[in-house]
């Protein structure tokens, strides 16, 4: 009887491993990104939820999809994080940067499947993924609602229409792959801008580049995101995780 219980035990633990697991599904071959998705609760599912899409660094690139959740926000699902939105994380190749044309086709595919809140698409990343956070809001303002990029950097070019988009930016003074200056640069270029007082600038004292990633494991960025919509003017509420 004691080995037929193990056994049972070891079955259902085995079991929840595997729906653990399962709730982040593969996509390949649907868009020019293979990609992560993650679906909330379905009491969230079937109210529209929005869109969060998490852009890794370069250490993440290449063809092996698994990659992508060493760290950042599916890796916080991983460890049993859940979001209320759906969640996508898509593989940049090797040797390749972010395109925001190829985000945007993502974007879209995931809308076609799925009945979202189109007022809030919200886009985050880190070093190579800051960059192309940048680069995706700059590109389509018009889709992002707010935006949070990590020891990266921007065009200039882009600085007005980055001025329209909450955005914060956060870099380490003691950043050594990723100069602080990159961040610093397109920091002055929003201020700038008219509609640049929607910026949040921080500098992490003593932080060298990889120190950022804990910002994935807090709350904070994640209700900074959350708490605007393009349908209203004013604050939303940050959701409740």
């Amino acid at each position: 009887m004691l080995a037929k219980a193990k056994l049972v035990v070891v079955f259902f633990v085995l079991l929840n491993a595997f729906f653990s697991v399962g709730q982040v599904n593969a996509v390949y071959d649907k868009t020019d990104y293979n990609f992560w998705i993650s679906l909330p609760a379905d009491t969230v599912l079937k109210s529209k939820p929005p869109i969060l899409i998490f852009l890794h660094g370069k250490s993440l690139s290449g063809s092996d999809l698994n990659m992508v959740r060493r760290y950042g926000v599916i890796h916080e699902i991983d460890k049993g994080r859940s979001f209320p939105a759906i969640v996508v994380a898509p593989q940049v190749p090797y040797g390749k940067s972010w395109e925001p044309k190829k985000i945007k086709k993502l974007l879209e595919y995931v809308q076609s499947q799925y009945v979202t809140d189109s007022n809030r698409v919200y886009v985050t990343g880190m070093s190579l993924g800051g960059y192309g956070t940048l680069h995706f809001a700059g590109a389509y303002p018009e889709l992002v609602t707010a935006a949070v990029a990590l020891c990266g950097g921007g065009n200039v070019n882009d600085a007005y229409n980055l001025s329209q988009v909450p955005i914060w930016i956060q870099h380490g003074n003691r950043d050594n792959a990723v100069p602080i200056s990159e961040s610093t640069k397109i920091v002055k270029a929003i201020t700038e801008c008219e509609g640049g007082d929607k910026l949040k600038y921080t500098i992490v004292e003593g932080a060298g580049h990889g120190d950022l990633e804990k910002a994935f494991r807090s709350e904070e960025i994640y209700e900074w995101m959350f708490q605007y919509s393009k349908s209203v003017e004013q604050f939303v509420e940050p959701s409740k995780k």
